[in-house]
């Protein structure tokens, strides 16, 4: 189901009665798919690592972070009948569909929060209608997240803090300690300009702006009159956030694909809806209204949707390739956080502001928190993150694809391995693959040193203890430069990828006269862009390589322009000018002007702009 299907069409996605069809049509498949007892939805036959009865009690909860912000302003929709039923019998120790009772890092605690955060915002839907004893019933199961272990230290923690909140707003008993200390844990992830980390953990993704941020950002409005200071702080280090995030967006309303968890999509904007929840603008409001709709607008028109209207597991096409082990076929309607802006009222100014564009922005971002440099080349409508030194503290499905590629684009995407035999399996867009002229490849995963610095990214990495790979990756507008300074005791093959990037869907389209490949470079230009890839020193030849279908987030058919090379036991430097662009015809003649790379007679190594002959880089390796 598109934005172009019946159920969709003629939402603008501009007012709030747009948003609140949008979500009810979203909705309408569900009401056919509840059980028995209504405590769980039944949303395909996939699984997830947890139990059967828990992905069905997943996917009864997730859709009430639309559905309760959409009631709270004002909305009706008669799936609230059938929902508390659910909850009836969902909380019921006697009924066949109990949610259960649970010890410890249970993903029914995950679940927990949005009837917390229901109880808040919701009463007169989700409290006030229970019996007493249905209320005793909701209140105790809701309690087990203040009765167990909490083993879990990272954004799971404001999970027990939205339940207790919202057993405060009810007038139940709640744990004041159990906050306090929760909420002193997760300052002490606070890393500074806004960012903090999930937990002890390198991973610095959208789990920031759509946990961290997000549950605070809640906190901060509800409790502002209870717990004021701390309102204050959330809201502050939301705004400084915010000035950096603001680059992870596209003018055409995409954001980066980055990290796990990318099957959630358009919970990636929910940051900017809880901003405007808890009144926070660090850019003007119509700057924050056009970043959130177009976002919407762009979802919206991607094949996300399955033929009987239910949201997929996957990113900008139904992929499980891509999906983490937590996902279960309910997973995906955590994108509904982003309906929080169905909270505010009719008469907000929000919902009569006139969208504004992004505002002017520096074409390079230093995000040293994110390990990242956010480039925005030239206005050429889309972002790319030359990225280094980051990876999640817990090993998930295709993790150094999801976290330490060289680069990541709003345009091209990124590629997950389909298998890990030869470069069409391995699908290796935006990295170095390595191999011991075997077939099978290693790349960048974890990196023994980084830097980010103003003009570059730089990452030292061990792909064997006996290989060390130092790579500086350098942005140059629409070009990115790759130097690699590798120690090898063994003998390797060595594949570097640029973007991997869309093919011709039309018969009548020719894609051997798109593909531009030379001895030395090779290039891509097809509709959806331009990707290139170029030797500067060090490859032995350019190919086209035409990975496993289903490996991109963006398009399930690409190419990915690579160099290769092998290389004897040694040292080697290996350069290569990476390309990425709109395919219009100055781009293509861009094409032509790859940055310059020359030693000096010192040994230094200095990058330079084709075009206008500025140094972009120099180094002494």
């Amino acid at each position: 189901m598109e934005l172009t299907d019946e159920t969709l069409q003629g939402l603008s996605l501009c007012t709030k009665a747009d948003l609140q069809k949008a979500l009810l049509n979203m909705l309408e498949p569900l009401k056919q798919r509840f059980t028995s007892g209504y405590a769980g939805l039944t949303l395909g036959s996939t699984a997830a690592i947890h139990n059967e009865a828990i992905a069905l009690m997943e996917a009864f909860a997730r859709p009430l972070w639309g559905l309760i912000p959409h009631a709270s302003g004002g909305g009706e929709s008669d799936l609230w009948p059938l929902y508390l039923k659910g909850v009836v019998n969902g909380t019921d120790p006697e009924h066949a569909e109990y949610w259960g009772e649970f010890a410890t890092q249970d993903q029914r605690m995950v679940e927990q929060a949005v009837f917390g955060f229901g109880l808040a915002l919701a009463p007169h839907k989700l409290w006030e209608p229970l019996q007493e004893q249905e209320k005793q019933q909701l209140y105790r199961w809701l309690n087990q997240i203040n009765l167990v272990d909490h083993s879990n230290p990272n954004n799971w923690l404001m999970f027990t803090v939205l339940v207790n909140m919202g057993f405060k707003k009810v007038g139940m008993p709640y744990n004041q300690a159990i906050m306090d200390e929760y909420l002193d844990i997760i300052d002490t992830y606070y890393l500074g300009d806004g960012w903090y980390s999930d937990g002890k953990t390198d991973q610095r993704d959208y789990y920031i702006p759509f946990a961290m941020h997000f549950y605070t950002l809640i906190y901060a409005k509800l409790m502002e009159q209870h717990d004021p200071e701390r309102a204050r702080i959330y809201k502050e280090r939301a705004k400084t956030f915010a000035e950096q995030f603001i680059y992870w967006f596209a003018k055409d309303g995409s954001s980066l694909p980055f990290g796990r968890s990318q099957t959630y999509r358009f919970a990636q904007v929910s940051f900017w809806c809880a901003l405007v929840y808890a009144g926070v603008e660090p850019f003007s409001l119509g700057v924050i209204k056009g970043i959130i709709m177009r976002h919407l607008r762009w979802w919206l028109a991607q094949p996300i949707f399955t033929t009987d209207g239910l949201l997929s597991i996957g990113y900008a096409y139904p992929n499980l390739i891509m999906g983490e082990s937590y996902n279960a076929p309910g997973s995906p309607y955590w994108a509904f956080k982003s309906f929080l802006i169905l909270d505010l009222p009719d008469d907000h100014p929000f919902w009569t502001v006139e969208e504004e564009p992004l505002p002017s922005l520096k074409s390079v971002s230093v995000q040293p928190h994110a390990r990242m440099l956010i480039c925005k080349p030239e206005d050429d409508g889309h972002i790319t993150a030359l990225a280094s030194g980051q990876m999640a503290n817990f090993d998930m499905a295709h993790s150094a694809a999801k976290y330490a590629k060289f680069a990541y684009s709003t345009r091209f995407g990124f590629s997950v391995p389909k298998g890990y035999y030869g470069l069409g399996q391995g699908a290796y867009d935006s990295m170095l693959a390595l191999s011991e002229c075997d077939e099978h490849y290693r790349v960048r995963r974890f990196c023994e040193e980084f830097r980010i610095e103003e003009q570059y990214v730089y990452s030292r990495w061990l792909p064997w203890h006996d290989v060390e790979v130092r790579t500086w990756l350098v942005p140059a507008g629409l070009w990115h430069v790759r130097i690699h300074h590798i120690h090898s005791s063994r003998c390797l093959t060595a594949a570097e990828g640029g973007f991997a990037v869309g093919r011709m869907t039309d018969f009548a389209l020719s894609e051997t006269e798109a593909v531009k490949a030379e001895p030395q470079r090779v290039a891509a230009m097809m509709p959806g862009g331009i990707s290139g890839i170029v030797n500067v020193q060090g490859y032995g030849g350019a190919l086209m390589v035409y990975p496993e279908a289903n490996t991109n987030l963006l398009k399930p058919r690409t190419m990915i322009p690579t160099l290769t090379v092998q290389l004897e036991p040694g040292e080697h430097v290996l350069i290569s000018a990476v390309y990425g662009a709109s395919n219009r015809e100055e781009n293509r003649r861009r094409y032509g002007l790859a940055p310059i790379v020359e030693r000096t007679l010192e040994g230094n190594i200095v990058v330079t702009d084709a075009e206008n002959g500025s140094v972009l880089f120099r180094l002494d390796i």
